[in-house]
Parts: C-alpha cells; structure tokens; sequence
C-alpha cells in the first residue's frame, strides 16, 4: 500500500480526530469515503447535476439523497383537497426517478351537509367534524421514460418524454 502524508492545521486537528473515531480508528477509511463523495458530487456537479434530497415515507418518513437534474413539476388536487406533486429528474447514470408527494387527506363537516349549518360549525355555534388520512411520498427509479407512462399524469408524460431527448446539459462553443 502506498503512504502517503497529509499535513493537518491545529484548528482541524479536532474534525480529523472525530472522523477517526466514527470510521472505527482508521482515519484512511474516513478519508476515501469522503474524497470518494466530493469526486462523485463534483464531477456531476461539473456535467449539470445538482444533489437532490427527497422525503420519502409517511409524515417525517426519511430522506433519501441521489445527484440529478429535475426534468418537470406537475401538481393537481382532488375534490377532497388532497395535493399530489409529481417530479421527475434524470439520474446521474441516466434514469429516470419520480417522486410523488401526497399530502395528507382532509375531511371536514357539520351536522347537515348544507353550507349554513357548515359555516354555523366553523363560527362555534353548531357541530363540526374533521379528520385525516396521514400523507406519504415514494420515490420510484426507472431505467426509461417509457416506463413512466401510467404512473404520472398523461399530459405531464408528454412534456417529460420530449425532455428525455434533451441532453441535461448542452455545452456551447461560444
């Protein structure tokens, strides 16, 4: 194995240190993992790719993190007030990765479907009800735009499958 010597100042002494204790004492551990994140972010970042963090799950859920472009935006609500957002972006390695964010789904009302006694609930002068369904977001990767059909709405499958030509980034001889 090569050796090879990295100088560290006083005032990062303490980041070296931490690092070495998370990668378990091997502090060459902790480096290629990180040089090998800087190389693989700067290179995309160097081709028009950007880091994308999403959150997938119910409520808080988790985030998941991949470096990409975002190709589209598409939202729509439901007659119950229920907002999907559809995204779509180009991986790195050229998939295609949606994620769909639902929010959560409102119920409200009154004793009597009619708009008075709603408004008289809202007012405190009669009985409301509420409620809702916890909202959720997937994140789905498909290696074609084909693959998308059916799983985004049909006029936002137009738009993105006329994107997908495009090259993410266009380098100009200017």
């Amino acid at each position: 194995m090569p050796n090879k010597t990295i100088y560290v100042s006083d005032e990062d002494l303490p980041i070296f240190q931490r690092a070495q204790e998370l990668a378990g004492g091997k502090l060459s551990t902790a480096i290629s993992v990180a040089l090998r994140r800087y190389v693989e972010m700067e290179e995309g970042r160097q081709e028009g790719y950007g880091e994308i963090i999403v959150q997938v799950g119910q409520g808080a859920g988790r985030k998941q993190r991949f470096s990409g472009v975002l190709l589209g935006e598409w939202g729509r609500t439901s007659r119950s007030g229920r907002v999907e957002m559809f995204r779509v972006y180009r991986s790195r390695k050229g998939k295609f990765v949606l994620h769909v964010d639902r929010s959560p789904d409102w119920v409200s009302g009154s004793e009597s479907d009619d708009w008075v006694s709603t408004w008289r609930g809202y007012l405190g002068l009669g009985e409301t009800r509420w409620g809702f369904v916890q909202g959720a977001a997937t994140l789905d990767v498909f290696d074609t735009v084909e693959e998308l059909r059916g799983k985004i709405p049909d006029e936002f499958y137009d738009l993105i499958a006329d994107l997908a030509e495009r090259p993410a980034v266009e380098d100009l001889d200017i």
